[in-house]
């Protein structure tokens, strides 16, 4: 039997200002998440952007085309009757941040993390009063327990719809001081997703990359960058 597709059933989409935020309509209709909660953006640059994703959809929804009405259904229907959670999961990347295991060799490698990371754990420790400490190889670093729970009371302190873009960061970087960086507009987005693939690009130089490869890195890369514009879309 073939896939059921929704298909488009309204003629425009318009934004309206709603009862603690803006909202969507298609037509007349108010637009919902997937478990039926009205859709309820903080700002009016997110409620466009949702609208015009709605906008161009064809006879067909396609969810794909459409990052930031899924970036808002996850801040609505999973982080905010999660928030605790979910804040407590992204800030757990603080007691293993990528940024603080260093390779033992080649010697070109250890120079290349230090040239990337050492600004970045520099910034955390003097822009957010947290001094995370490096080691080399796979043995566990033991951070303090002030600083750990100094990132944790900044990420619980975001509301759904940060948490939401944050959560993406922090996941696909492997680093909670790269999705700080981010949110901080410390670097360009796209130079701190270099940050975060350090030792894939090193690999690749060394070993070559297949297509899926390619595409699997360029996916993830537009993630990234997505999850940084949703970030600043909800400010």
């Amino acid at each position: 039997m073939a896939e059921w597709t929704a298909k488009r059933f309204w003629k425009e989409a318009s934004v309206v200002v709603a009862d603690g935020g803006f909202t969507v309509l298609l037509d007349r209709r108010k637009l919902r998440t997937p478990v039926k909660a009205e859709l309820i953006v903080p700002t009016r640059e997110m409620a466009e952007a949702i609208a015009v994703e709605w906008d161009a959809q064809g006879e067909k929804i396609d969810p794909l085309t459409m990052p930031v009405t899924r970036s808002a259904n996850a801040a609505i229907d999973k982080v905010t009757p999660m928030h605790a959670e979910v804040s407590e999961l992204v800030a757990e990347y603080g007691g293993s941040d990528l940024l603080c295991y260093r390779a033992e060799a080649p010697v070109e490698l250890v120079k290349r993390q230090a040239a990337a990371w050492d600004p970045l754990l520099k910034w955390a420790a003097e822009t957010l009063s947290a001094p995370l400490k490096t080691g080399v190889g796979i043995v566990p670093v033991k951070q303090d327990a002030n600083v750990l729970a100094g990132l944790h009371k900044r990420v619980a302190g975001m509301d759904s719809f940060q948490l939401a873009a944050f959560h993406d960061l922090v996941g696909m970087s492997g680093s909670l001081i790269i999705g700080f960086a981010a949110t901080h507009k410390l670097l360009p987005v796209a130079e701190l997703w270099g940050c975060s693939r350090i030792d894939e690009d090193w690999q690749i130089e060394k070993w070559g990359e297949d297509d899926e490869e390619i595409a699997t890195s360029e996916g993830k890369k537009m993630g990234f960058e997505h999850a940084a514009r949703f970030y600043f879309m909800a400010n």
